[in-house]
């Protein structure tokens, strides 16, 4: 977790990535500049809680590594040597601007969540943590947790259809398209997403619904009975929820956080809350088989939907407006999220299963 932060971190820092010349001056100068008078409240909070994450998952790390003390120290100095680093480079970017004051503020968020991570420690919180995940999950069960805490991140990246994650066909058709035209692989390609859309009116629905119980048969894989299993859903449901009005929220404005949620929507998310409990009592691994089975399909379906005005509308806004330094990362979630958790979920379904001890 403490790795993807730290890549999140990255991303956002130097988003476009275009435009490298070298500066007129010392890349150290905005070290000793005036603080800018010209700031914001998402620029503070953003460069705040950006590497909270990072500091509370480095000192995890390290507590559980066994460095004791140092691992407060480490989880702090490290985002700082980042933070440093990435500012510095910044002076190489025409549409980036260093500043002393993002370099405090990303130090503070280390120090807040190196902090948070070390109270937790003094108090027994990973102690209880160590004791809910053996109540509630099997042993076995790290690459999952990973892929169940990166999903409410993807997300926020705004979709065709609320909970469709991994649509890439027409970002990929205007990326390798240009490279075959006036070549004899022209006819190979398939057509234009615009001539084989899909018309089917439940098309959207099933979308909704497989792109639920995609994380919800990767959660019962791992988690042991089914009341469990279903307070596990029923935060799912709260967290996609949560997520998506959030989304809406930042596109729109609080008024419309919800407008989103049509008929549609509520007949997606009730064949997946039916289909979700009547599998309450899968076995683990065909539960991993119903989420890669999910995933094909609902990965087939999306990327036959058109694009619709209110998605380009809302890609508008993050593309071009105040979350342009951030929309990468929840865009190439939104992308990836779906095939990293195919290749973990075929992975799963081929491993052997484990052997059990049958010691006394």
């Amino acid at each position: 977790m403490a790795l993807l932060f730290a890549a999140m971190v990255v991303y956002a820092s130097l988003y476009p990535f275009e435009g490298w010349r070298l500066p007129g001056h010392a890349p150290w100068t905005f070290l000793i500049a005036p603080l800018s008078r010209y700031w914001t409240w998402f620029d503070v909070l953003s460069n705040l809680l950006g590497y909270a994450p990072l500091g509370f998952f480095l000192a995890l790390g390290f507590q559980r590594s066994g460095r004791g003390a140092w691992s407060w120290v480490l989880a702090v100095l490290l985002p700082l040597g980042l933070s440093l680093t990435l500012e510095t480079i910044q002076n190489f970017l025409p549409r980036r601007i260093p500043s002393n004051l993002d370099l405090g503020l990303n130090l503070a968020g280390a120090l807040l969540g190196a902090s948070s991570a070390w109270f937790l420690e003094r108090l027994g919180g990973l102690q209880r943590w160590s004791e809910f995940r053996r109540l509630w999950f099997e042993p076995g069960a790290h690459g999952s947790l990973v892929l169940l805490a990166l999903w409410p991140f993807a997300l926020l990246y705004p979709a065709s259809v609320p909970f469709g994650l991994g649509q890439v066909r027409e970002r990929i058709e205007e990326t390798v398209w240009p490279l075959f035209v006036d070549t004899p692989f022209q006819d190979w390609l398939p057509d234009s997403l615009s001539g084989e859309a899909t018309a089917d009116v439940l098309a959207p629905v099933a979308c909704i619904a497989l792109g639920l119980l995609v994380p919800v048969f990767m959660g019962y894989a791992d988690i042991r009975t089914p009341a469990r299993r279903m307070a596990f859903l029923g935060v799912l449901l709260l967290a996609a929820f949560g997520v998506s009005g959030l989304s809406s929220a930042l596109t729109y404005g609080p008024e419309h956080a919800w407008a989103w949620i049509a008929m549609p929507v509520m007949q997606g998310v009730g064949v997946a809350c039916a289909v979700a409990v009547l599998a309450l009592a899968l076995p683990g691994r065909i539960s991993l088989v119903c989420m890669v089975c999910a995933l094909v399909v609902s990965l087939g379906l999306l990327n036959r939907l058109p694009s619709s005005a209110y998605l380009d509308q809302s890609l508008e806004v993050w593309e071009q407006g105040r979350f342009i330094r951030f929309h990468g990362v929840s865009q190439w979630l939104g992308w990836l999220w779906p095939f990293a958790a195919l290749v973990f979920g075929v992975r799963a379904v081929t491993r052997p299963p484990l052997r059990q001890d049958t010691r006394h």
